[in-house]
């Protein structure tokens, strides 16, 4: 039987993505890849199944068999999909109980499909979901009342994860089962918007809805009907798409990983389709997200979305940096590119990405993940622990690190792609040959590939080396038998050796990593330090590591110890900042660990390690890096705006970014009717005539505490009058008509009454507009101490 799953898990792979290896041909050898996926393997056995199922039979109508996790319930289920990939994906490459447990999980999903089309004849058919109130929102999306839709937890996104973890069910391991399940599931999506207007799905589309173009495309691979592909276009965003096929960047404020998934299908369409301006859309997005928008060590946005220009000073000021799905999905991204066009520029990205961003986010010891990852100078990351704290990031965690042989090797009719530089051996059955690469990479800069089967010795087989691009020109090398190979490219290039290869060949590849600066995108006051393509950091301490393992709380993926004055981290002071690369001195006996010896302000003791090394701690990844003559007038305007910051997070209970997605979801927001918009790259939210929108907020057990909102200033084309209520109390009435008369942010309190607090870990802060008013768009929501 496993050597019939097997050759299906070929088939299936081979059949969707045509340049990929399958899993299981590709075996991790000791390094960091290999021990981060084993640890991972040995965390995600810890997970509950039937808590995890809980939510599909529930919805189903079926008695659960564990109860549902607590955290992040309203979007009950979407982890459930992630678990089903990763455990599919383990099974392919040997464990037995990730593929024990992917089987018992398609069956009691199976089960959960029958309960469907039998308790919901009218719209059930093939839905295999656990979307809390499943019957109300799915009943009303097909008629066209997205009431019941609008009002829950982004329904697409929550199911587009079990979509995939079907899908992968049959991709990774050739479960017949499960592809049945896949393609029942996509019917269902087809029969539910088959009714509606293409106004009605872009305007459906507005809520985030993960990769539902991407896996309904998916579909249309594995069948060939065009029904899939129809309805894959049908999920596919205009507001996003129509721009980037026009080169367009629209970017600036958007929620970054509702837009990634999106893109992932609008390239897997052009795939599959052959439709130009689809790959236009596609190319354009990772173009600008990694050329202009992504950090040092490979992930992008900030709170959850893509800053301005002008707005990525928030990088080093707040603690919400980038998000781990973000980078999870501009790998698959860059998967999809490559396949099209293998261009070493994607597998320079992959590298980067992996070793810094993807491999970091997992904890060495326990196997916990990571949601944000801060570039604020001396924050710090907190992780999960296994069967609470189910957050999104959870999710692509339980993939990213079962995944790391997927792109060492690729290949493209005949010829095969060495991509990574990964201890592995690979076994590419079509072609006869085995091969096993051994490196230390990154601990060293060379790599050897062996070629230890051969039984097609007539035929040349082009092997294509990857000449990174943080090699400098002319240092790469690369011998064959001793022999050296004849290099006409430069960096971020493929060499191409072209031969008959028999058993016992040898490939010697040299790359001399260097040491190099990085600028903080649009703020290049701020530099990381790089080592070939391995960002480094620096432990700063571990003083107020709060919340270093999440618990179950709403707010727990955030790293919520104490903020660090900015103007009291190190800065390097050189006249020329490029130069501080060359002042960093290898510590013996340590591979990739610096000493750095330019001047600091601010000095700390320390050494320069990779960022993946570090855990449980503070750390500098980006460093203000001043000349001489600068340094001092920056850094006293710096503590001035740092002292007013500190002093108001000091007085702070809680605080809401009105119109941005994750914060307006974590503070429950109810609303019956509001807009939102920006000014300035900041957010705001507005209600009109009688209309409110409202959030609950925690007050920290105190009782003297002041609303504090921020306006932008307003004139005589705005009529702000509106109600304050504290849990259904009226607090206060305001009037802003005409009040200000200037382009800036203002910025008033309100005092909340003791006794509307006493006794109250949280109240819901209400915003009415009065009749033929509006709020008048709000930017800010804090709860202060009156307490100075």
């Amino acid at each position: 039987m496993l050597l019939t799953l097997a050759a299906g898990s070929s088939q299936a792979q081979d059949r969707l993505y045509a340049n990929e290896f399958p899993l299981g041909d590709v075996t991790l050898l000791n390094g960091p890849l290999k021990h981060a996926r084993d640890l991972n393997i040995e965390t995600l056995l810890k997970y509950d199944n039937d808590r995890l199922l809980a939510p599909y039979l529930k919805e189903a109508g079926l008695t659960p068999k564990g109860k549902s996790y607590p955290n992040w319930d309203g979007l009950d289920g979407h982890v459930g999909g992630h678990y089903l990939t990763a455990m599919a994906i383990n099974a392919a490459t040997g464990s037995q109980e990730c593929r024990k447990r992917m089987e018992y999980w398609i069956s009691e999903l199976q089960a959960c499909a029958d309960a469907n089309a039998k308790n919901h004849p009218d719209w059930g058919r093939g839905y295999v979901g656990g979307v809390p109130g499943s019957d109300r929102i799915w009943s009303n999306f097909k008629k066209g009342n997205f009431g019941p839709y609008f009002g829950a937890w982004v329904p697409f996104y929550n199911i587009h994860k079990m979509y995939a973890g079907l899908r992968d069910a049959w991709v990774y391991c050739g479960n017949e089962q499960a592809k049945k399940l896949f393609l029942g599931f996509c019917d269902w999506a087809i029969d539910l918007t088959a009714n509606l207007t293409d106004a009605q799905m872009e305007r459906a589309l507005d809520t985030e809805h993960g990769g539902m173009n991407e896996v309904l495309a998916d579909a249309y691979a594995i069948t060939g009907e065009q029904k899939y592909l129809d309805v894959a276009r049908r999920f596919s965003h205009r507001r996003l798409l129509n721009p980037l096929m026009q080169r367009r960047d629209v970017l600036d404020n958007m929620h970054a990983n509702t837009q990634v998934p999106k893109v992932i299908g609008f390239e897997r369409i052009a795939e599959l389709s052959g439709d130009e301006a689809y790959h236009t859309a596609g190319a354009y997005f990772w173009d600008i997200v990694t050329g202009e928008r992504t950090l040092a060590f490979g992930g992008n946005s900030r709170r959850e979305h893509f800053p301005s220009r002008e707005a990525c000073q928030d990088f080093v000021q707040d603690i919400d940096g980038p998000e781990s799905c973000n980078t999870n999905n501009m790998l698959k991204l860059t998967e999809d590119l490559h396949r099209r066009n293998p261009e070493a520029r994607y597998a320079d990205f992959f590298e980067l990405a992996t070793f810094n961003h993807i491999l970091s986010t997992q904890h060495p010891e326990h196997g916990g993940y990571v949601y944000f990852t801060s570039a604020r100078p001396r924050h710090y990351r907190n992780y999960s622990a296994p069967n609470e704290a189910m957050w999104c990031c959870v999710g692509t965690g339980m993939e990213n690190h079962g995944k790391y042989n997927q792109f060492i090797y690729t290949h493209s009719g005949d010829a095969l792609f060495v991509n990574l530089f990964v201890a592995s051996e690979l076994n590419w059955k079509a072609k006869g040959i085995t091969l096993r690469q051994e490196t230390s990479f990154p601990y060293s800069e060379n790599s050897r590939i062996t070629i230890t089967q051969s039984s097609n010795t007539k035929q040349p087989t082009p092997i294509m080396v990857r000449y990174p691009g943080w090699v400098k020109p002319g240092q790469f090398s690369v011998k064959v038998n001793g022999k050296p190979v004849s290099i006409v490219t430069g960096p971020s290039s493929y060499v191409a050796i072209n031969r008959q290869w028999k058993k016992g060949d040898v490939i010697d590849i040299q790359f001399p990593m260097y040491n190099s600066v990085k600028y903080l995108p649009n703020l290049p006051q701020y530099i990381a330090l790089m080592h070939g393509p391995i960002m480094l950091a620096m432990k700063t301490g571990t003083e107020d590591l709060a919340h270093l393992i999440a618990d179950d709380s709403r707010f727990g993926q955030l790293a919520t110890g104490k903020k660090l004055p900015i103007d009291q981290a190190p800065i390097l002071v050189n006249k020329d900042v490029e130069s501080i690369a060359n002042q960093l001195q290898p510590i013996a006996g340590k591979p990739l660990h610096f000493n750095l010896s330019t001047k600091m302000v601010n000095k700390i003791e320390g050494e320069l390690m990779p960022f993946f090394e570090l855990h449980d701690a503070r750390y500098m990844m980006y460093w203000l890096a001043l000349s001489e003559d600068s340094y001092k007038d920056y850094l006293a305007n710096l503590a001035k705006q740092e002292q007013e910051r500190q002093a108001l997070e000091a007085r702070t209970t809680d605080k809401v970014q009105p119109g941005e997605q994750q914060p307006e979801s974590d503070h429950f927001m109810e609303t019956d009717q509001s807009t939102v918009g920006n000014t300035n790259d900041v957010f705001f939210r507005d209600a009109r005539d009688g209309h409110y929108f409202s959030y609950l907020m925690q007050t920290g057990g105190k009782t003297d505490l002041s609303l504090r909102l921020k306006y932008w200033g307003v004139g005589d084309w705005k009529n702000p009058e509106f109600d304050i209520f504290v849990d259904d109390t009226l607090v206060t009435t305001v009037n802003l008509v005409g009040k200000y008369r200037t382009s800036q942010f203002k910025f008033e309190e309100y005092p909340i009454p003791a006794q509307l607090l006493k006794g109250k870990k949280q109240v819901r802060i209400k915003f009415v507009a009065k009749p033929h008013k509006q709020v008048g768009e709000i930017y800010e929501v804090r709860l202060i101490s009156n307490n100075q």
